[in-house]
C-alpha cells in the first residue's frame, strides 16, 4: 500500500518553496566603521537546509520528495530540480555580487577551480631538489 503524500501535488511543493522564500527576513549585521558601529541588513541566501527546516515546521519532512524515495515521487522530480537550481542560482549570484561570502558560495556549489600545472595529471611520488651554490669557483 502506497504511503499518503502530505504534499498532494508538485505545485503545492513549489508553493511551499515560495512561502519559504517570503519567510526569510533580513538579518542585522553590525559593522565597525570610523564613525562608530553601523547596522546593515542582509537577506539570508536560500538553502536546501532552510527550505527543508521550513517545511518540517509546516507539514513534515520533505527529504523523500527530493530523493524520490522508493521511486514514489517521480511526478515531483521536475519541481524538485527547479527548486535546487533556484537555490543554487541565488547562492552563486549572491556570491558574485558580494552579498554572500564568495569563498563559501564556491565551496557549497562545487565551483572551486582545480588546475594541475605541474604534473599533467601524473601521480607525484617523490620530489627532487637540486641546490646550486653561487660560489662554485671558491
Amino acid at each position: 500500500m502506497a504511503k499518503h503524500k502530505y504534499i498532494e501535488t508538485p505545485e503545492k511543493l513549489y508553493q511551499l518553496f515560495e512561502e519559504y522564500k517570503s519567510s526569510l527576513k533580513p538579518r542585522e549585521i553590525q559593522k565597525a566603521t570610523a564613525t562608530g558601529v553601523k547596522s546593515e541588513f542582509h537577506t539570508p541566501p536560500y538553502t536546501m537546509e532552510g527550505f527543508e527546516n521550513y517545511c518540517e515546521e509546516k507539514i513534515g519532512c520533505v527529504h523523500q520528495y527530493f530523493n524520490n524515495q522508493d521511486n514514489a515521487y517521480k511526478e515531483y522530480l521536475t519541481i524538485c530540480s527547479r527548486i535546487k537550481r533556484i537555490i543554487r542560482q541565488d547562492q552563486i549570484e549572491g556570491g558574485m555580487v558580494g552579498q554572500f561570502n564568495p569563498s563559501i558560495t564556491q565551496r557549497l556549489n562545487s565551483l572551486t577551480e582545480k588546475t594541475d600545472v605541474t604534473s599533467q595529471g601524473e601521480k607525484i611520488n617523490e620530489i627532487k631538489v637540486t641546490i646550486v651554490s653561487g660560489n662554485q669557483g671558491n
